[in-house]
């Protein structure tokens, strides 16, 4: 009885969040407002190096993701000045719980609930409530040379971004963080998960291009750019990308059908 009960309570909750959820995400891909954004960094490791980039970071840092899109929001023909609102918050001493492996749905599930609770226990963010919350969690390459996928939730409006602690790295940072700001507002990976290249048409900036190879740029969630047959190479900056037409589909810039 008292697992019945529990099960049922969940369902309520699960239910509960995902109208919630609806109702923010149709808010924020109508491009009527401002989206309001905020970046949550995080240390993920004990780096010296990694605590120097985590407390210099400053708000302009990030603006080139706003002004990327908002280039993007206006050549689909929306108007909209200032799409994406980008606020920086202190840092957060803390690591959002890891999605389980080979989890089943309600692992998966559960998982989301906790990842919410985490990040409204650690939203201590000035400024107005964001509706998209990025928590980025910044790695040292020397310790960690190569970095699991990074993840956006669309149900919960929340990404957990995993990028390198370098200077040297902050334009293709920006590429991977505007990559799951997008996953929030309901686009979807253009890329095969084993090859992690660019899936033809849609992976493609320019499917109509001919000859299809070499590509001048990477639509944003392939994030690579394909030069040949087999072989694609990484977005270097956002000025490499673009957001192609079945992304823009995805997130509202042009209507199901076009």
């Amino acid at each position: 009885m008292f697992r019945k009960l529990r099960i049922a309570i969940l369902l309520i909750i699960l239910v509960t969040v995902a109208v919630g959820a609806w109702r923010a995400g149709a808010q924020a891909t109508d491009w009527k407002h401002s989206v309001h954004t905020t970046i949550y960094p995080i240390m993920a490791d004990d780096s010296p190096v990694t605590r120097q980039i985590v407390e210099r970071l400053h708000p302009d840092d990030f603006a080139p993701i706003g002004e990327w899109l908002q280039e993007e929001v206006r050549r689909y023909g929306r108007p909209l000045l200032r799409p994406v609102a980008i606020n920086l918050a202190p840092p957060v001493n803390a690591l959002p719980p890891p999605l389980p492996e080979g989890g089943g749905r309600l692992s998966v599930a559960l998982w989301s609930l906790q990842l919410r609770y985490w990040a409204w226990r650690h939203d201590a963010a000035p400024g107005p409530r964001p509706e998209i919350r990025l928590f980025v969690l910044y790695h040292d390459p020397a310790r960690t040379p190569a970095l699991d996928h990074s993840l956006g939730l669309e149900k919960g409006l929340i990404g957990v971004v995993k990028v390198f602690a370098s200077r040297d790295e902050r334009q293709r940072n920006a590429v991977v963080i505007a990559h799951e700001l997008l996953h929030t507002l309901g686009a979807t990976d253009k890329y095969d998960p084993q090859t992690l290249l660019p899936v033809f048409p849609d992976g493609y900036a320019e499917p109509n291009r001919q000859p299809r190879h070499p590509q001048a740029l990477a639509e944003i969630m392939a994030g690579r750019i394909p030069v040949a047959e087999g072989r694609a190479d990484e977005a270097d900056s956002l000025a490499d990308t673009l957001i192609g037409p079945q992304t823009a589909i995805e997130i509202g810039l042009q209507p199901r059908g076009h």
